[in-house]
């Protein structure tokens, strides 16, 4: 990451030198009364979301995804922290790549009791969207990006630590959507992360399924939802929240709250009832 971020910054500074002044749109009232809506204003290059192909993954379509990213089942669905590596850094993991970043995902993705309890003690009525969004905010008090601000580091290395708080994050969440689940829906215990599952194998196993075929789904279904354009709501929140210098955690919780309404990611809950009453 540290070699392709300063190759990065060096191309945005001299395109910015070289078009910073070029106009790319028209603002009208309606566009602004409408919230912005339509309107250009963020620089987001990790997916694109096309009406008839699609989303692609830095350039990549998700079946050539599918084909190419690494996998636990030979000829199966591709695993999440190669997904991840691609959305970071443009390319895919090499197989020493691979496993030392699920090693590392792993180590990040431990919560520790206090956190833990906190969550679980969420009251079962509180929306599963409040619960995941509080319980990222759990986790911010051990920040590094405060950490590192408040001891003074250069604003040329703030990447540096909010690398880190959103690799934790990234880490963190499946562990904080298996509690959630287990408050509204679970019951016995929750199986504790296993180091020899990959990332979706063991989200699913936390969620108390064990069948290797619902661990293949879990695969797919998180890298198909890993990145989804960056002008929606959740994703133009957390940006928005972030450059205030907020923390990874202070964002990504404004994000899952952007999330949590019915235009934006409850639409799928209001569809799933649908469903299901008209089945009724």
């Amino acid at each position: 990451m540290e070699e392709v971020i300063a190759v990065r910054q060096v191309e945005v500074k001299e395109f910015n030198k070289e078009h910073g002044k070029t106009k790319i749109g028209d603002v009208t009232v309606g566009a602004v009364i409408g919230g912005m809506r339509g309107l250009p204003g963020m620089l987001y290059e990790t997916s694109k979301l096309h009406h008839i192909d699609g989303i692609e993954y830095r350039g990549y379509d998700l079946f050539k995804v599918r084909e190419l990213a690494p996998k636990t089942v030979p000829g199966g669905q591709p695993i999440p922290e190669g997904v991840l590596w691609l959305l970071l850094t443009g390319s895919f993991p090499n197989e020493k790549e691979i496993g030392e970043f699920k090693e590392d995902m792993f180590r990040r993705g431990q919560l520790t009791a206090d956190e833990e309890k906190l969550i679980k003690s969420f009251p079962k009525n509180m929306h599963p969207m409040t619960q995941f969004s509080a319980g990222v905010l759990a986790c911010q008090p051990r920040s590094k990006f405060v950490e590192a601000y408040q001891n003074g580091i250069h604003k040329t290395k703030y990447w540096e630590p909010t690398l880190e708080d959103a690799l934790d994050l990234c880490a963190k969440v499946s562990r904080i959507a298996a509690l959630v689940f287990h408050n509204c829906y679970g019951e016995g215990a929750i199986p504790d992360m296993d180091p020899n599952l990959d990332y979706g194998a063991n989200y699913a196993n936390m969620l108390g399924i064990t069948n290797k075929d619902f661990w293949e789904l879990m695969r797919l279904y998180i890298v198909i939802h890993a990145d989804h354009e960056g002008g929606n709501v959740s994703a133009h929140a957390t940006h928005l929240v972030g450059s205030a210098l907020s923390d990874p955690y202070l964002s990504f919780s404004a994000g899952m709250n952007g999330l949590a309404g019915p235009l934006h990611g409850l639409a799928n809950q209001e569809c799933l009832n649908f469903i299901l009453n008209f089945k009724k």
